[in-house]
């Protein structure tokens, strides 16, 4: 062999493979150099495969490599949330109390019910203007369903949830099938919706619903998950735990046994670690307060089933492609207009259940259910935490972060007894800050090679 080639040992008979430190397999590609196509080939690792075997210098090299490549992830929306707290909490001391901090984990519950159904929708790099008319009319019809008609609130509530994914498949078949843009037929679901709610609430403008029909008493602000039960915070966070390092171990078991590269135990350990002490801080500042709400967990249990649906999943991976680009995944056999449809679907029926949630804060349907800002707000945080715009990029965790600095910057102005103009500006701000950043991210992973 010539003195250019590079060769690296292994004792795997698979072609392609080399087998690294630490029984971990990593993928080789041989390459003939450039300079001379009459050369033996050389022997090429990807660098990203070799972070884990370099320890915390691996990790430090890949971390500069993907800022400089714009994949900034979370990052930006977590420095943000950190400068925010310090802010608030350097204002007015009680802003990290735990009754403020439980307060924040409990309003940000329903809108984010609407955020996590448009983060479908922004994966497909589409939008959904309906979400907000959705809910408020999901909230009107239990209580015409309620109160009216004196049907089974449970049997209610899935009708009201059927009700709301079927309006968002209506959605979703004007723009798949008929091809109206995205923009206009949920426009038109916005306004349209909106009409019906009006004409369900009648002249009244309001229905109240009994604080003690199911789903309204559940997701009440005084009700709390094993009835305030200190032990329900930390049990739901050791359970988070315990699910975590199953869910590690078992994919480092799937991957070790397929040959390719796998998380070490030591990252796992640090990785579960990490996440007890996260978890177990954030059971025991809302133990000091009212223990965690109902509505919280419901939220967290819901990121946690889109989150496997998305990642985990063959349809998850059909919505990403779809989102990166069309004809790509029309030639990969998928069924785009089918793909479009669901997601809609999605949207509505998270949209609906957000109306519950509204339903649930106030024990009424009003006027202003669903109205205001807050599609504005749903839209925001699905962007500032991370989600892009122009589709194909994102997490359903986008959800919780973006809600977590709305909601925070909503509760901190409260508490300086800001005007409702100065929320607005702010949070529009932030907004804009968080599209800038995408669009920049977006440039440097094209300029990297990556976008």
């Amino acid at each position: 062999m010539s003195d250019t080639s590079k060769t690296v040992k292994s004792d795997s008979s698979e072609p392609g493979k080399v087998e690294k430190t630490g029984g971990v397999i990593e993928d080789q590609t041989t390459v003939a150099p450039a300079d001379d196509p009459t050369a033996a080939p050389v022997s090429v690792v990807d660098p990203r495969l070799l972070v884990r075997e370099e320890g915390f210098k691996g990790y430090l090299t890949e971390f500069k490599r993907k800022v400089k490549g714009g994949e900034l992830g979370q990052i930006p929306v977590v420095l943000g949330l950190i400068v925010i707290w310090t802010i608030f909490q350097a204002k007015n001391d009680l802003f990290l109390s735990a009754d403020n901090l439980s307060n924040i984990s409990y309003f940000m519950s329903a809108t984010g019910m609407l955020a996590i159904g448009l983060v479908f929708v922004l994966l497909l790099g589409e939008i959904d203007l309906s979400v907000g008319s959705v809910s408020g009319l999901a909230s009107t019809l239990f209580a015409v369903f309620v109160v009216d008609h004196t049907m089974n609130p449970w049997l209610s509530l899935v009708l009201t949830i059927l009700t709301g994914v079927g309006i968002g498949a209506l959605h979703g078949w004007f723009f798949a099938k008929i091809g109206v843009p995205a923009f206009v037929v949920t426009l038109a679901g916005f306004l349209g919706w909106n009409g019906l709610m009006l004409w369900l609430l009648g002249s009244s403008g309001t229905i109240n619903i009994p604080s003690d029909s199911g789903p309204v008493h559940l997701l009440g602000q005084n009700s709390f998950f094993m009835d305030q039960a200190i032990i329900g915070a930390y049990l739901l966070a050791g359970l988070a735990v315990v699910l975590t390092a199953i869910g590690n171990f078992g994919e480092q078991r799937r991957r070790r046994a397929a040959g390719v590269p796998f998380r070490p135990t030591t990252e796992i350990l640090l990785r579960v670690g990490a996440l007890a002490v996260a978890s177990f801080l954030a059971a025991s500042v809302l133990n000091n307060a009212s223990g965690v709400s109902n509505a919280l967990v419901i939220f967290l249990a819901a990121l946690v089933v889109v989150d496997f649906v998305l990642r985990r999943t063959t349809y998850g991976r059909k919505v990403f492609a779809v989102g990166g680009g069309i004809e790509a995944a029309r030639r990969a056999g998928i069924n785009v207009p089918m793909v479009r449809i669901t997601v809609f679907a999605i949207s509505g029926g998270f949209a609906a259940v957000g109306g519950m949630f509204f339903a649930g804060q106030t024990a009424s349907a009003t006027l202003n259910a669903g109205g205001g800002n807050t599609l504005m707000l749903a839209i925001a945080a699905a962007v500032i935490g991370g989600t892009s715009l122009f589709g194909g990029r994102g997490t359903v965790w986008s959800a919780l972060l973006g809600m977590l600095v709305i909601q925070s910057i909503q509760t901190g102005l409260d508490l300086l007894n800001m005007n409702t103009s100065i929320q607005y500006m702010i949070t529009g701000g932030v907004l804009l800050g968080a599209v800038v950043i995408d669009s920049i991210s977006r440039k440097s992973q094209k300029a990297a090679g990556r976008g």
